[in-house]
């Protein structure tokens, strides 16, 4: 069930839902996303769905992931993302579909045992491109900031100020947003305040505030 046909199946059914860059498209097909999971979901790896990681957390589902990356990436020709910020590393599935389209990747992940994990799978893929922070969300990562863009895999209630802070003018934040119902945006800091676009209806895990060891 990890066979290039199968991985190739879901590349279809992406593009079917609307899937059109090929730099999205070709990562997605090469990332073994039956890495980040746990041996018995293995028959299910290629399947179009969120899938349990521990920890109350998911590894996102595979449309979701091409989604954001696809928005995030859209302007590259005249904004380069070079510099990048991930908010919940979790499995680290997204991680490694972002760091094979940006130069730099930082990411951040409240639930230390999550982290460690992601990020020896990630290591052992040769992904090294990647810096890792054990941290709360809602912070971002001031110290590395300006980002040229910025990715949530978590729902805040609202939408944190702080990340719109590190993006520089230009740069591009994409999020879910909301509690029991959420919608996916895309924002864009313009030297004149904050352009938002709505992208659907999504559901994503909350973004929780502090640290868990």
């Amino acid at each position: 069930m990890t066979s290039q046909r199968t991985r190739d199946r879901l590349i279809s059914r992406l593009i079917n839902l609307g899937i059109n860059d090929e730099r999205v498209l070709q990562v997605m097909r090469a990332v073994p996303r039956h890495c980040f999971l746990d041996e018995a979901m293995g028959t299910r790896s290629y399947e179009d769905t969120a899938l349990p990681i521990g920890y109350g957390q998911t590894i996102s589902q595979p449309i979701v992931v091409a989604s954001m990356t696809q928005w995030l990436l859209a302007d590259t020709q005249q904004q380069p993302m070079n510099k990048v910020l991930e908010i919940g590393t979790g499995s680290g599935y997204q991680t490694a579909i972002l760091s094979l389209l940006v130069s730099s990747l930082y990411t951040v992940e409240r639930i230390e045992p999550l982290m460690n994990k992601a990020q020896s799978i990630l290591t052992q893929l040769e992904l090294d491109n990647i810096t890792f922070d054990v941290s709360d969300g809602h912070w971002g990562w001031p110290s590395m900031a300006p980002f040229d863009g910025i990715i949530s895999a978590a729902a805040p209630e609202k939408l944190p100020e702080e990340l719109i802070s590190q993006l520089r003018t230009g740069g591009r934040l994409v999020m879910p947003i909301g509690e029991e119902e959420q919608l996916l945006y895309g924002f864009v800091k313009t030297s004149t305040g904050i352009k938002k676009t709505c992208l659907g209806e999504v559901l994503f895990v909350p973004m929780k505030q502090g640290i868990e060891a």
